[in-house]
């Protein structure tokens, strides 16, 4: 956030008589480090900021301002990095994150209502707003999206193609949900036994396996570090280690699978 976007919610908050917690992360150091896009390790370190406010503040409810736009962005973001259901599924009203060892419980209240009937609802009660100056940067992809490919897709398509995205979206967010309850039950600790990994079917196997990886490792994973686990699961024995994301590695050992 911008210095004057920091000040500008610091006066407010004071305004409506509310406690405001800021920080800032040097997240360009963080992305080379960690080897990720910008756009992620800025992400990782919000998540980190929020759990700790959250401990600061004794509270896991972290309420969010995404709202329908933002999940059409998510989804066809989702849609050209290859994401399966859960991608595509777009964020829940409610999801649960797990930040090292702290699990925060994210809320959006407003994914039913788009950004134009919020900003109208605020000069309408002149209410003053702040746009994220990032959001105009070129630089990121999901602006490249925002600003460049929904407006063309509206040209092409007309703007209902946001109700069909929208659609397409709450389908598999409920098939997402139905095959997650197919999933046997899966023992607690930090392993996975590759008995029963190799016992499921691959649609299942890989759940389970970004499961345990998103429970254990946080941060962003995804399709590729969960193949990267699976190849552990070869019955040649090789490889029996991988790389994860922060610098941590997954290996199989006496017929478990682990981190360390």
């Amino acid at each position: 956030m911008a210095v004057a976007d920091a000040y500008f919610v610091a006066k407010t908050a004071k305004e409506l008589g509310l406690e405001c917690h800021s920080g800032g992360a040097d997240v360009a150091l963080f992305a080379r480090e960690q080897k990720e896009s910008i756009e992620t390790a800025a992400r990782v370190a919000r998540h980190r900021f929020f759990a700790e406010c959250a401990k600061a503040e004794k509270c896991p409810r972290v309420f969010l301002a995404h709202h329908k736009d933002d999940q059409i962005e998510t989804v066809l973001h989702h849609f050209f990095r290859g994401s399966g259901r859960r991608g595509l599924g777009g964020m829940r009203e409610q999801s649960e994150v797990v930040v090292g060892r702290r699990r925060l419980m994210f809320l959006r209240p407003m994914l039913g209502i788009g950004r134009e009937e919020i900003t109208g609802w605020l000069e309408e009660n002149k209410i003053p707003w702040r746009e994220d100056a990032s959001n105009t940067s070129a630089e990121h992809a999901r602006n490249r999206l925002r600003h460049k490919l929904i407006p063309r897709l509206e040209e092409l398509l007309g703007r209902n193609f946001r109700n069909s995205v929208l659609r397409l979206s709450a389908i598999l967010a409920e098939e997402d949900e139905f095959l997650e309850s197919l999933l046997p039950p899966r023992a607690g600790g930090e392993s996975l036994s590759v008995k029963e990994l190799r016992e499921l079917p691959l649609p299942l196997l890989r759940r389970r396996v970004l499961g345990w990886l998103r429970e254990v490792v946080g941060g962003d994973v995804g399709f590729r570090q969960v193949d990267d686990v699976l190849e552990l699961l070869n019955p040649d024995g090789h490889p029996a280690k991988v790389n994860l994301p922060g610098d941590r590695h997954a290996r199989r050992q006496a017929g478990k699978i682990f981190l360390e």
